[in-house]
């Protein structure tokens, strides 16, 4: 084998169909469109959820619900994850900071501090919003609040 007798494999090369070239090329006439409709048409494509003239879908189902563009989103973290961080790190105070470089807040997240489970040692908490349960159980422990 050299590179002068290279060639591609049999039948993997084909000439387009030349469409539309009159009736002597089996391909005149409709042009292998069928005969009338929207399809035959140039310049055609079907809109997104056209099914053929019959109501679509998306008009048939009744609209509901809307979104808030006031919501505000935050993270929510249990004071047990704030007792177990504080814990295992043996930290006075655990903020955003602490919490991200932990692995439990990503980027410019709002955390929202809520009262599942127990914290029994002072801990200063820092975060965006506190449910009152958690402002509770915290300030009980001898911790502290602060909101950002």
């Amino acid at each position: 084998m050299e590179l002068n007798n290279l060639r591609p494999a049999v039948g993997s090369v084909t000439s387009k169909t030349r469409v539309g070239r009159g009736p002597g090329s089996g391909k005149g006439g409709t042009s292998t469109r069928g005969h009338k409709g929207a399809k035959s048409r140039s310049g055609y494509s079907r809109k997104i959820g056209f099914e053929g003239g019959q109501m679509p879908l998306q008009r048939r189902l009744p609209k509901y619900g809307f979104k808030n563009i006031n919501r505000v989103e935050y993270k929510a973290i249990n004071i047990s994850v704030i007792a177990a961080l504080a814990e295992a790190k043996n930290l006075q105070k655990v903020g955003l900071e602490e919490l991200r470089s932990a692995g439990y807040v990503s980027g410019k997240q709002l955390v929202k501090i809520l009262a599942n489970g127990a914290i029994s040692k002072p801990v200063a908490v820092e975060a965006n919003a506190f449910s009152k349960a958690a402002e509770k159980a915290i300030t009980e422990a001898g911790g502290s609040i602060s909101k950002i």
